[in-house]
């Protein structure tokens, strides 16, 4: 029978521990301070609101939509051969590993060790005249130990989850880089069009330039014209030829860059012709789910999202940190320091250990509150940066619309100004040639069909460009609302209902996703 001294000095201890865990699991009421935000919350604004048309989502071929092979040769080449899209693989494929390292803590741990030395006694003033004096035995160990955590508070388990979570992070960004690498593609190749249209207009100007400097040498000749006319048809001739020099250049660059963003060799690019596609077309619409459905279609609005999800678990493995770790830990071995070789796997040699082991915070100075609030600060940053990515993702689907219709207005303009402008030149070049005005004339007219003729080819180059800024704007067809974290999983202490089956199959998804 205990005496009453025992008694009170168990009870006491019993109370001790009670409290220390109790304090222990104090947090100081650290917690995140932001929120993310509802997309449909947002004031979508006039622009989009006006261009709304139903649409679908972009798909994930989109631009296949301007109807030139070759231009799909090289996205298809780019999405292969790019080396930059190589490295987001990469790490799509570190993070799935990552994943699998933090998942291996919710299984047990089996290790084993052995260790097998031949020793030779010295005979000297520490082991001589003793019986091991210049003898040589074997000193062998073996021990097999399996430990395994019980995660009371899921901590692991809120680990292996934030690994996961990271992983579908870098798969998200994976998409988003293979999205920005489609967009530069197809923005090169359009400038190049371009680039392409406005060489014909160059040519076209020289070769009019050079009518007019033989309509002037005629004139002179007829004695109705002068020296001076001559002089200023000629003057312009090197202009325009520098001018069609520069255009070629640029065509030329184009060419080298189409060659890099696939990855190959400058040489490469030599090969590619004039682009077929069309500077007249640029067709646009927009999904009626906008914006609701927009964080499942982006992908660097996903990865954003996955992130916060990342960070939300990671807020629930620093609160676990607060309570004790319950281990149970058991091992088998045997061990000889004389003998013969095989001595220590022999029956009177074993030993064997089993039993919990419990580690508690106590005293940390501050450290588990430090990586708390820690956590809820990163938390923060990531629902900031999802908030960012939200707004910056309507700004520039609205940007894109704006931009679409105001190109599409100032189409029709410069298509007019185009039509004067010629008009204007033809009359200037018969009155001219009639000798009933001067060459200035003539001057000002050609300079102001240049400029039309230039403005329309831009814009038109815009107008295509606008519509693959608005395509990638909206996702690029990359992205399903299925790849998104649910909403519950992006807040602390929620998504503990996933089971280990199936974030694994989702780390296999998620690396399949970036091959």
């Amino acid at each position: 029978m205990q005496s009453p001294v025992q008694k009170g000095i168990a009870a006491a201890a019993v109370l001790t521990i009670l409290l220390t865990i109790a304090g222990c699991a104090s947090t100081g009421g650290i917690a995140p301070q932001d929120r993310g935000i509802e997309p449909a919350s947002l004031d979508a604004g006039n622009a989009i609101r006006a261009a709304n048309a139903d649409a679908q989502w972009p798909a994930a071929d989109w631009w296949r939509a301007y109807n030139d092979p070759q231009l799909n040769e090289w996205v298809e080449a780019a999405q292969t051969g790019n080396p930059s899209l190589a490295v987001a693989q990469a790490r799509v494929r570190e993070a799935v590993s990552m994943a699998g390292v933090a998942r291996s803590a919710l299984s047990p741990q089996v290790n084993g060790s052995l260790s097998i030395q031949r020793q030779k006694w010295a005979d000297n003033v520490y082991y001589g005249p003793g019986p091991l004096a210049g003898e040589q035995s074997w000193n062998n160990t073996g021990t097999l130990g399996l430990s395994y955590n019980l995660d009371l508070w899921g901590k692991d388990k809120n680990a292996a989850e934030r690994a996961l979570d990271a992983a579908h992070a870098s798969a998200a960004d994976f998409r988003a880089a293979q999205l920005e690498l489609e967009g530069n593609v197809v923005r090169t190749y359009i400038e190049m069009s371009m680039n392409y249209a406005l060489l014909d207009i160059a040519k076209s100007t020289l070769q009019q330039q050079q009518q007019i400097v033989d309509l002037a040498n005629r004139r002179l000749k007829g004695g109705i014209g002068t020296q001076l006319e001559v002089s200023q048809a000629e003057t312009p001739m090197p202009e325009y030829e520098r001018q069609i020099d520069a255009l070629e250049e640029k065509i030329a660059l184009g060419r080298n860059q189409m060659a890099a963003l696939a990855g190959k060799g400058p040489g490469a690019g030599d090969a590619i012709q004039r682009p077929a596609l069309s500077l007249d077309t640029a067709p646009a619409g927009l999904p009626s789910a906008l914006p609701a459905d927009l964080i499942g279609h982006r992908p660097d609005v996903v990865a954003a999202r996955w992130t916060v999800a990342a960070q939300a678990r990671g807020i629930d493995v620093a609160k676990a940190n607060f309570y004790p770790d319950i281990n149970l830990l058991a091992s088998i071995g045997g061990y000889a320091a004389m003998g013969p070789l095989f001595q220590f796997l022999k029956d009177p040699s074993h030993s064997w250990s089993a039993g919990p082991a419990l580690s508690l915070p106590i005293f940390d100075g501050g450290r588990l509150r430090s990586q708390l609030g820690a956590a809820s600060a990163g938390y923060d940053e990531a629902v900031d940066r999802y908030n960012q990515s939200i707004v910056g993702a309507l700004k520039d689907i609205s940007d894109q619309v704006i931009r679409i219709r105001s190109l599409a207005t100032q189409a029709q303009d410069a298509d007019r100004s185009v039509a004067a402008a010629r008009k204007n030149y033809d009359l200037a070049r018969e009155g001219y040639r009639r000798g009933l005005t001067d060459y200035l004339n003539v001057l000002i007219a050609q300079s102001q069909l240049l400029r039309a003729q230039e403005g329309v080819a831009k814009i038109q180059a815009e107008r295509l460009a606008a519509h693959a800024s608005l395509v990638t704007a909206l996702g690029g067809g990359l992205d399903e609302p299925a790849n998104g974290p649910q909403a519950n999983e992006t807040l602390p202490a929620h998504g503990k209902g996933k089971s280990q089956t199936s974030a694994g199959s989702n780390a296999t998804a998620a690396a399949s996703t970036a091959e």
